[in-house]
């Protein structure tokens, strides 16, 4: 009964009424974002069409594949929570001028499947922001089900693992993700939940463009990943526990370590408006697809969050005894 009176609600919306509960869609945005996903597109076919097996299909889409990857990055930016919903009541009655050849919704979610290849291409070619010798590492949960629904998990049988985060337990994967000062993302990826957060820094793909300061909470403390690091000019930033004894540590450090909150608030930001978790999911295929598409979308948001810090020179002498 509650899902038909959303469905009702939906159907007597006006155009004013929709773009109040996704302000964050305009015409100019809708045609940036697929004048850039569009050459992108042209460009990776060139590319890997001598790559592909067997016979070109006959027939082409209606819908093209930036035109699909498009509509997908439109919902994660729209606050809209269900997809059937965004793409039935507001692409196909009031984006009609922008996408006139729509298809069903039962095709359509079939065309996401087939475009997570050039998806995650595009996040990892021109989504990444630059290393600015100040990056935050933390990893977040992404959990495929509710604690007490986890045996009777069919989608992610044998895939999904249990693990414990400072929130609890729970039943999925793990986002690994690095950011500089800017907010922006600089690499991630997508490990089961019962591997240790140090992992994917030991793994040199995670790491290519990562240079200078490297500030990460406790659950990054090792003493053989800190050296190893180093080699590679990296220098791991850790705050220490109870236990530890107390290390020098610049100033400068210190201040920078207490706003490690950033990439918390880059977590809370790709969880709760680009919606990367949610526990609907019908396929793996279907969650990879949710999960790209919401860190693309975080590229194309207006603000993030960001620090604002000077260094400041003086002439004055420190003396230590």
């Amino acid at each position: 009964m509650v899902e038909k009176a959303k469905i009702s609600i939906f159907k007597f919306l006006t155009f004013n009424d929709l773009t109040k509960i996704c302000p964050m869609i305009c015409f100019d945005k809708i045609t940036d974002i697929y004048s850039i996903v569009d050459e992108f597109c042209k460009d990776f076919e060139k590319f890997s069409e001598p790559f592909l097996l067997g016979n070109k299909p006959k027939k082409k889409p209606r819908m093209t594949t930036s035109e699909v990857i498009t509509i997908t990055l439109l919902f994660h930016l729209s606050g809209f929570r269900t997809f059937k919903h965004f793409y039935i009541y507001y692409v196909q009655k009031h984006m009609i001028q922008d996408f006139p050849q729509t298809v069903s919704y039962n095709r359509f979610v079939e065309l996401m499947q087939t475009a997570l290849m050039p998806m995650t291409m595009f996040a990892k070619t021109c989504c990444l922001g630059k290393c600015t010798g100040i990056s935050f590492v933390d990893s977040t949960p992404i959990r495929v089900c509710k604690n007490k629904r986890i045996k009777r998990n069919k989608v992610f049988k044998d895939i999904a693992t249990t693990g414990k985060s400072t929130m609890g337990w729970f039943h999925g994967f793990k986002l690994h993700i690095i950011i500089n000062d800017k907010g922006e993302l600089l690499n991630f990826c997508v490990t089961q939940a019962n591997v240790d957060d140090r992992e994917p820094l030991k793994n040199e793909s995670f790491l290519k463009a990562i240079f200078g300061k490297l500030f990460g909470d406790k659950g990054y403390i090792s003493e053989k990943l800190s050296q190893l690091l180093f080699v590679d000019g990296i220098q791991l930033i850790t705050s220490i526990r109870n236990n530890m004894k107390n290390s020098l540590m610049e100033m400068s450090d210190k201040i920078l370590l207490r706003k490690r909150s950033i990439i918390e608030t880059v977590n809370d930001e790709l969880k709760n408006i680009c919606q990367v978790e949610h526990s609907r999911h019908r396929s793996v295929a279907n969650f990879m697809t949710n999960l790209v598409a919401g860190i693309i979308a975080y590229n194309f948001l207006p603000k993030k969050p960001s620090l604002k810090y000077e260094t400041v020179k003086s002439n004055q002498l420190a003396l230590f005894f």
